[in-house]
């Protein structure tokens, strides 16, 4: 079986360092040919097809570990997949061994000191239907299929994001894995310059094996959802959109979409695949002042569809999953804009 070292080079792994692997570990080692191998090492995007000399399938922190040293021992290259939802694919590589957390999903709520506990392996869904069980919510993003750990150490913004913070900013304290195959614990109080790194510096400090989230008094119920218009209607619904996000409380969150319309039941079938333009909002706080401020988006123009009601937060926190499936060849670009001008849509209509 080919390997590549941590300097790239490529070699044949030993028997030795496999059979290391399989006997320190009480989770799977995965290998080409295995069943589960490919599901283990595909990750969300279509367009990262890279192939691990092996995976280990961790179900706590002494496989974590025992992989770490393991890889230490024998100069492996190791790789990381939590929610494997990064779109830039860096979960996996050829030729590495790839810590696979998907397995590790465990979430414990303390709900008076409005606390939680999640392990690395775990999705937003898994830390808000936990979590909402007491009324309480985490910062998180957008889609629930998405993994907290890369989330969390890219910093993660999310519907809650005007009134609480960064995912980042709600973290109080991490366990990780250091490259010497040491558990360390991660706060203001213990390691506070790695704290400071693993709160949006991205990776490659450690492997990362729990979170724990500052919780907020949001839900059940919130009011949430999307109005959709044809896409001759952009630049006036960027001009209420941008009115709206300036005056906006922090319990407002507005985003703005232009896309192809997806095959959502919601929308008529005539307009799926075709131009349109939507506002998606979320309010979280009183469903009677949420319902009060959104109250201009439901009575603007003429919408192909209105889904914008009041709904349980944990399904608000899931309503885009659909329209970023696994398996698509995702390719995206980011941009910070100062202000909203609807001129700018003009050239996609």
């Amino acid at each position: 079986m080919r390997a590549l070292t941590k300097e790239g080079r490529e070699f044949a792994i030993g028997q030795e360092a496999l059979q290391a692997l399989r006997t320190r570990l009480r989770g799977p080692v995965l290998t080409p040919g295995d069943d589960g191998y490919e599901e283990s090492r595909t990750v969300w995007n279509a367009m990262i097809d890279r192939r691990p000399a092996a995976v280990a399938r961790c179900l706590g922190v002494a496989d974590v570990i025992a992989a770490v040293r393991v890889a230490r021992e024998h100069e492996l290259l190791l790789c990381i997949k939590g929610g494997g939802h990064n779109i830039a694919g860096l979960a996996t590589a050829d030729g590495a061994v790839m810590l696979d957390m998907s397995l590790m999903r465990g979430v414990w709520v303390d709900p008076r000191q409005r606390v939680a506990r999640a392990q690395a392996g775990c999705l937003l869904g898994d830390v808000d239907r936990e979590t909402q069980l007491h009324g309480l919510a985490a910062v998180l993003g957008f889609v629930s299929l998405t993994g907290i750990a890369g989330l969390t150490l890219g910093g993660g913004f999310g519907y809650l994001t005007r009134r609480f913070g960064w995912t980042s900013d709600n973290v109080v304290g991490m366990d990780l894995v250091t490259a010497d195959g040491r558990l360390v614990r991660a706060s203001d109080d213990d390691n506070p310059d790695l704290f400071w790194g693993l709160r949006g510096g991205g990776g490659n400090f450690g492997v990362v094996t729990g979170i724990d989230y500052t919780l907020h008094p949001v839900g059940p119920e919130v009011v949430g959802g999307v109005v959709a218009w044809p896409a001759s209607e952009a630049p006036r619904v960027l001009e209420l959109f941008r009115t709206l996000a300036e005056q906006a409380p922090p319990e407002l969150t507005l985003v703005a979409l232009m896309r192809p319309a997806p095959p959502a039941p919601w929308l008529p079938k005539d307009m799926h695949g075709q131009p349109f333009v939507a506002l998606l909002a979320c309010h979280s706080g009183t469903p009677e002042e949420g319902e009060r401020l959104v109250a201009p988006i439901k009575s603007f123009g003429r919408p192909l569809g209105d889904v914008l009601v009041r709904r349980p937060y944990a399904q608000m926190q899931s309503i885009l999953d659909a329209t970023q499936p696994k398996g698509r060849r995702y390719y995206w670009k980011s941009e910070y804009l100062p202000s909203v001008d609807p001129k700018m849509c003009e050239r996609f209509i």
